[in-house]
């Protein structure tokens, strides 16, 4: 037998991520964001989707650019509190001891202790009701070396030890089941 809800959203997992946005190291802000994903390839794109009362939206429409940090399970409290607490009360930075890393492509900072960051430049904001989806271009991405598979150069998500957010809730990243296209190899 089988429900029938209201609507609502209710695709998870979803990457817990935390966003860094602002002009400078000294003028940055963090926020914890669920709605967040790849919209394509090529040219790589993605999005964030955040309420437009968030401290954190009118630094992202001031400079139209933002950095996407992955989670860790050593990361998970301070990714909870970051999405509990207002920029406009705190200084995140300080409150969680995370370390704020001047960007590379972006004026905003990346986060030290992330093992993936991924810097973006918003090339549209569109308003959808309770949040603003902001679809931004990929301009860099910054990964940790202590990720990466000497032998494939691959980054080893799994190793890094990810954290999801599902309906109110963080978990650790499961156990790997398959690699894309291995239900349909061809046994050797």
């Amino acid at each position: 037998m089988k429900q029938n809800w209201q609507p609502g959203t209710m695709i998870y997992p979803l990457p817990a991520v935390i966003v860094t946005c602002g002009d400078s190291i000294e003028n940055s802000n963090m926020i914890t964001v669920a709605w967040t994903g790849t919209i394509c390839t090529n040219p790589a794109m993605c999005y964030i989707s955040v309420r437009p009362e968030r401290f954190s939206h009118h630094l992202i429409t001031e400079t139209m650019e933002f950095t996407i940090n992955l989670t860790t399970v050593a990361m998970a409290k301070a990714t909870d509190w970051i999405g509990c607490r207002s920029g406009r009360d705190y200084n995140k930075w300080k409150e969680t001891g995370l370390t704020p890393v001047k960007g590379v492509k972006n004026r905003c900072p990346y986060i030290d202790e992330s093992p993936l960051s991924i810097e973006c430049r918003v090339t549209k904001v569109m308003p959808l009701g309770s949040h603003d989806m902001m679809i931004a271009q990929v301009v860099n991405v910054i990964a940790d070396d202590k990720y990466i598979d000497s032998e494939t150069g691959a980054f080893d998500l799994a190793k890094a030890g990810l954290i999801n957010y599902s309906h109110g809730n963080y978990y650790a990243q499961g156990e790997h089941v398959g690699k894309f296209g291995w239900s349909v190899r061809k046994k050797k």
